[in-house]
């Protein structure tokens, strides 16, 4: 098991390795059209910064107006609230604020900045169908999820994306307003017309190509810190079975997500856009939020 999370750490943070430096190719690029491309990585970095800043400070409350949650107390849902706190106490963190979806099917999500700022959402439909030793399993994975601070890697990973989208169009509209050489030294000695169909070609090769890989490593990354979440949360909860029957049962659940989006897919415990009873693709795997609920599954078992 202890094997397994640092197999999954060590992956997570070369994905993240490789999405930045995506980032900051698109931005070099950007940066050699204006004679410097190091001031373009330093503008990269500096979007990607403050795109994450809001995010990370404001992340968590849009995400629970989406999904319509309600804060509930001990006393409205003292089953719950009663498991959040022993396990935060297992965790050594703070309490997370609960939080219950209006949604039948059996789902659950963690958000927050840190584990003194958290929040554990659980749809309704969880509640009505778990035990208290699957409601548990399922605790455990959002509290893993509270730990190892994995609103900040998505908050990472998505701002890093969305950076490469805009540093892309801006590389794009740079060129077509006749950036390259036009008006900066290419006309003034009529030569560097190679050099400036290398830096395009090279340049045109990241717009195309950097946000598509970029969405790839953002859907590893998801998909690995689920792995991750179920391993520690067994290790948390020192039960795999709850977890496991309560993985079973979400797979058997006949009901679809409501509120989800795909904003915010990566975050619940199960991936909200699959149609109940329905096969996984392999093309749908490729681009799943989540690994398939086998998978997970059959992890955990071996544990």
């Amino acid at each position: 098991m202890y094997e397994q999370i640092a197999s999954n750490k060590r992956k997570t943070f070369l994905l993240l390795f490789v999405a930045f430096a995506l980032l900051g190719a698109i931005g070099y690029a950007i940066g050699l059209i204006y004679g410097s491309g190091w001031v373009g990585f330093a503008i990269a970095a500096a979007i990607a910064i403050v795109i994450q800043l809001f995010s990370y400070f404001s992340g968590d409350k849009l995400v629970l107006a989406s999904a319509r949650a309600r804060e509930v107390t001990p006393e409205q849902e003292p089953r719950l609230n009663n498991i959040v706190e022993g396990l935060a106490i297992a965790a050594g963190v703070p309490k997370p604020r609960v939080y219950v979806v209006p949604e039948q099917a059996p789902n659950a999500f963690a958000t927050g900045r840190d584990p003194e700022h958290s929040t554990i959402a659980v749809t309704q439909g969880l509640l009505d169908t778990m035990d208290r030793v699957e409601l548990e399993g399922v605790i455990g994975h959002e509290m893993s999820h509270v730990v190892d601070r994995d609103i900040l890697y998505g908050t990472i990973v998505a701002t890093i994306i969305g950076a490469l989208v805009l540093m892309s169009e801006f590389f794009m509209r740079s060129w077509l307003w006749g950036g390259i050489g036009g008006r900066r030294g290419g006309d003034r000695d009529g030569g560097g017309g190679g050099g400036q169909l290398i830096v395009f070609a090279i340049g045109f090769a990241l717009v195309i190509l950097a946000p598509i890989f970029g969405k790839l490593i953002q859907l590893a990354v998801s998909r690995n810190r689920e792995y991750l979440a179920d391993a520690q949360g067994a290790l948390m909860t020192r039960y795999p079975p709850g977890l496991i029957s309560a993985l079973k049962k979400i797979q058997a659940a006949p009901q679809a997500m409501r509120s989800a989006n795909n904003a915010t897919a990566h975050m619940w415990l199960n991936q909200p856009s699959r149609i109940p009873g329905e096969e996984t693709g392999r093309m749908e795997r490729l681009f799943s939020t989540h690994p398939p609920i086998a998978e997970r599954i059959r992890r955990l078992e071996e544990m």
